[in-house]
């Protein structure tokens, strides 16, 4: 088995390994993985932190042996806490990092960080306040920051920035935690999931105070939540069909 870092600040993760493959979710500087299979120029890994998988440029990444793997999965909390940031080489070659990057390989790559660092758990009282780091973020298909992320990669991230681990895509997050009756019975940073017509969960938002919830739909934004679902006042009619509240934390 092969191992590997991403030594870069944002990597696209695809569903085949092709520049023109749809983005399934992205690398994050710090984000160690296994390597599945290793082809010529594509490698398809499975990432440590949520066992996605997915094609990665042989490029855009550093190739690391399994101790050191081992080492990260084991370390604490130490990410970028800024909104943008900036790691720098031997050379003194400056790298922009987003929020929530993962500073534990700094010394494996060699890498200089001075900026911001989250590295203890937070209150689940903090969750709304992180969400908001995000809010008019542009809605990306398999994004994960403030540039361009979408509704399961923006409830990952907010959890993940308060020491909490969450699946990546919404089904998958819709299987952790315990299901609440009413949305009387959450509280703020409790999830809530969406269906489609089908019954297959299809989106995520975080709650927040007075039946209002955060959400990525066009843009990382705020809407009214009731026992209907998600409640659009720009367009005056309801966007989502709410499925179940989980409690995460």
């Amino acid at each position: 088995m092969q191992y590997g870092i991403c030594n870069l600040g944002i990597v696209p993760i695809r569903l085949e390994p092709s520049d023109t493959s749809e983005m399934v979710t992205q690398a994050l500087y710090g984000d160690s993985f296994k390597v599945l299979e290793q082809r010529k120029k594509w490698s398809r890994i499975r990432l440590a932190f949520d066992k996605y998988e997915g094609w990665v440029d042989n490029k855009q990444y550093s190739e690391i042996e399994e101790p050191q793997y081992k080492d990260l999965l084991n370390s604490g909390i130490n990410l970028s806490k800024d909104l943008i940031e900036y790691i720098s080489d031997a050379s003194n070659s400056l790298y922009p990092i987003p929020l929530g990057s993962d500073l534990n390989g700094l010394n494996l790559l060699n890498h200089n960080f001075d900026g911001n660092r989250l590295t203890s758990k937070s209150e689940k009282s903090n969750i709304v306040q992180t969400s908001f780091l995000y809010l008019n973020a542009p809605y990306l298909w398999g994004g994960k920051t403030p540039f361009g992320i979408d509704c399961s990669g923006f409830t990952q991230m907010v959890y993940k920035l308060n020491g909490h681990k969450l699946l990546r895509d919404a089904s998958q997050q819709a299987t952790q935690g315990d299901a609440l009756s009413f949305i009387e019975e959450s509280e703020p940073g409790d999830l809530a999931f969406f269906d489609n017509t089908d019954g297959d969960i299809i989106h995520v938002g975080i709650i927040m105070e007075d039946n209002y919830i955060i959400h990525a739909h066009g843009k990382v934004r705020i809407d009214r939540l009731d026992h209907s679902g998600i409640y659009n006042v720009d367009k005056n009619t309801h966007t989502h069909r709410l499925r179940v509240i989980k409690k995460i934390i």
